[in-house]
């Protein structure tokens, strides 16, 4: 019997297994779900950072670079006097400052205590009456002088000095309440706030008998309508809420030579 030779060819295996699935097709977004987490997102952003407004508000009713700045963008151009007085003084918050009350022998008119090495102004409350007024073309050196040179007798006799003295006298505060006074501008001594007005100069007795002195500017922000000072204690200008804090011991609203005084 002759032999069955193999067969070139492969017989077909069958298979036997789960049958294949078909890749599935990637499902178009839920568009209405994205929506709805991003709600989600923006509520718990709202929730939570709720409670912050306040506390931003706070930080913008605060003495600050930022609210000097606006309420000086504010004061500046206006047409009364008293405004841009204050605007002035706050500026000078802006300003390092470093305490000094000792004598200088600086120049007439227009003079000023030498700044330190580094360039830093320094003073005293006094200066910064001074240079908030000569910001606005009012040298109160050359004005102070002139009346003392007049009036030399009527003025404070706390210094034995026999004439007047331009380095100095300016300097003083009792000197300044002189001047003011001669110049029509002393107001009734008062602890009513609403009796100031921004631009004012107000004079206190401190605990120690000291007197003191600074310009009445607005508060800060929604605080506007308060009665803050800028004053320099000595260490440097700062912007306060401390009208009454000290005994008022002068108030005046001096705008000038020639100029109508106004009162309350």
């Amino acid at each position: 019997m002759a032999k069955r030779r193999p067969s070139n060819h492969l017989s077909t295996i069958e298979y036997i297994g789960p049958r294949p699935q078909a890749k599935p097709q990637r499902r178009p977004a839920n568009l209405l779900g994205g929506w709805v987490v991003l709600l989600i997102a923006a509520g718990a952003v709202w929730f939570f950072g709720k409670p912050l407004v306040p506390l931003l508000k706070a930080q913008q009713s605060v003495a600050s670079v930022e609210s000097a700045d606006i309420l000086i963008g504010e004061l500046a151009p206006s047409a009364n006097f008293g405004d841009r007085l204050a605007a002035a003084a706050l500026q000078r918050t802006k300003m390092p400052s470093l305490y000094d009350a000792a004598y200088y022998h600086i120049t007439f008119p227009g003079g000023d205590v030498p700044p330190a090495p580094d360039g830093t102004p320094k003073g005293k409350a006094e200066d910064l009456i001074i240079r908030s007024y000569r910001n606005l073309g009012i040298d109160l050196q050359q004005l102070v002088h002139k009346d003392m040179t007049k009036h030399f007798a009527v003025y404070p006799q706390l210094w034995e000095l026999r004439a007047p003295d331009p380095n100095i006298d300016h300097r003083r505060i009792q000197n300044l309440q002189r001047f003011f006074k001669h110049g029509g501008a002393e107001l009734a001594v008062t602890r009513d706030a609403t009796s100031f007005k921004p631009g004012d100069v107000v004079v206190w007795m401190l605990a120690q008998g000291d007197l003191h002195c600074g310009i009445v500017v607005p508060g800060p922000a929604e605080r506007r309508g308060e009665v803050w000072v800028v004053h320099d204690l000595g260490s440097g200008p700062k912007w306060e809420n401390v009208l009454t804090d000290y005994q008022i011991h002068g108030h005046y609203r001096y705008t000038g030579p020639d100029r109508p005084i106004a009162t309350n």
